[in-house]
C-alpha cells in the first residue's frame, strides 16, 4: 500500500468505532490501528441485546449494526488524538440509505476522512446492516468501486497525496465470487483486501445455546474459513495486491497460519477478549518468525 508498518499486527475495525480511544489502544503495541466502521450520519445501531459471548467455543456473535456517532465526531476525535502511527479508517453506509445510493455514503465519508487517514477501508461485508453484503455482487461492487476510485483521484489531486484504499470482504463467499472481487480490485486499483469480516455460518457453534442468535460470528470457529478465503484471494490476486488477514486469530499459531496463507498483515479483535492484550506481542513474534 506504499506504507511502512512498524510491525504486522493491527487492531481490526469495530472496537473503536468513533476513534475515541486511539491513544490508549496505541499503547498495546499495534503496528497499525483501524477505527470505524463510521457512517455519514450518527446512528444507534440495532436493538439490544446485540452482543453475545460463546465461551465454550471462544466465539462471539454480534449484531451491532454500525452503531456510531457519525463521521464528523470521528474526525474531531482523531484531531484530538496525539498518536501519529498508521491509522486506518473503516467507512460504511447508513442503515436507511438505499443500496442504489450506497456509493454516495462511501464517497461522503471518504471526503471527510481523507486528510486524516493512512488508508481507508470500504466495508461491504458486515452482516448486520440489511442488504450491505449485496454490495459484494459484481454489478453493485463495480459501481461502488468506480465511485470511490474516482473520488480518490479527485482528492489525491487536492491533497497532493494518494491515500490507499482497502476493501473488506466476508468469509461467506465461494471461489467464483472471490475471483470476481479480485478482478474488480485490480481493475479499480484498490490497494489491499481485508479478509475477512464475521460469518453468518453456525457450523462451528451448532451445539451452543446462543447459536440461533442472528448476527456475525467471530472468534475461533471462524479461523479456518477465514484462512481459506485468504489463500484463495492471494492466488486470485496473483501477488498484485496485498491481503490483510483477520478472523479467528486467538493464538500466535493462528497468526502464523494467516501468514502461511499469504497475508501480509493481520488484525485482531475477538482474540483480545479471550486471550488478553498480550496476544499482540505474541502474534508479532509469531508472524515475524514465520515470515523469516
Amino acid at each position: 500500500m506504499g506504507l511502512t508498518f512498524p510491525n504486522p499486527v493491527g487492531l481490526a475495525a469495530g472496537l473503536d468505532k468513533n476513534g475515541a480511544y486511539i491513544d490508549a489502544l496505541a499503547t498495546l503495541g499495534f503496528g497499525f490501528i483501524e477505527i470505524g466502521t463510521v457512517t455519514p450520519r450518527p446512528q444507534p445501531g440495532n436493538p439490544r441485546p446485540r452482543l453475545f459471548r460463546l465461551p465454550e467455543t471462544a466465539a462471539i456473535i454480534n449484531r451491532m449494526g454500525f452503531n456510531n456517532d457519525g463521521v464528523d465526531t470521528l474526525v474531531e476525535n482523531i484531531q484530538r488524538s496525539k498518536w501519529r502511527g498508521i491509522l486506518g479508517i473503516n467507512i460504511g453506509k447508513n442503515f436507511d440509505t438505499p443500496l442504489e445510493h450506497a456509493a454516495n455514503d462511501y464517497v461522503s465519508c471518504l471526503r471527510k476522512v481523507y486528510g486524516l487517514a493512512s488508508y481507508v477501508t470500504v466495508n461491504i461485508s458486515s452482516p448486520n446492516t440489511q442488504g450491505l453484503r449485496d454490495l459484494q455482487g459484481a454489478d453493485q461492487l463495480e459501481t461502488l468501486l468506480a465511485a470511490v476510485a474516482q473520488e480518490r483521484m479527485v482528492l489525491a489531486g487536492s491533497y497532493g497525496r494518494r491515500v490507499p484504499l482497502a476493501l473488506k470482504i466476508a468469509p461467506d463467499l465461494d471461489s467464483t465470487q472471490i475471483a470476481v472481487i479480485a478482478d474488480l480490485v485490480r481493475t479499480y486499483e484498490i490497494d489491499a483486501v481485508i479478509a475477512t469480516n464475521t460469518t453468518i455460518d453456525r457450523a462451528g457453534v451448532a451445539a451452543s445455546p446462543r447459536a440461533s442468535e442472528s448476527g456475525g460470528l467471530s472468534g475461533a470457529p471462524l479461523a479456518h474459513r477465514s484462512t481459506e478465503v485468504i489463500r484463495q484471494l492471494v492466488a486470485a490476486l496473483g501477488g498484485k495486491v496485498p491481503v490483510i488477514g483477520v478472523g479467528g486469530i486467538m493464538t500466535p499459531a493462528d497468526a502464523r497460519s494467516k501468514a502461511a496463507a499469504g497475508a501480509s498483515l493481520v488484525q485482531l479483535y475477538t482474540g483480545l477478549i479471550y486471550s488478553g492484550p498480550e496476544l499482540v506481542a505474541q502474534c508479532i513474534d509469531a508472524f515475524c518468525t514465520d515470515a523469516q
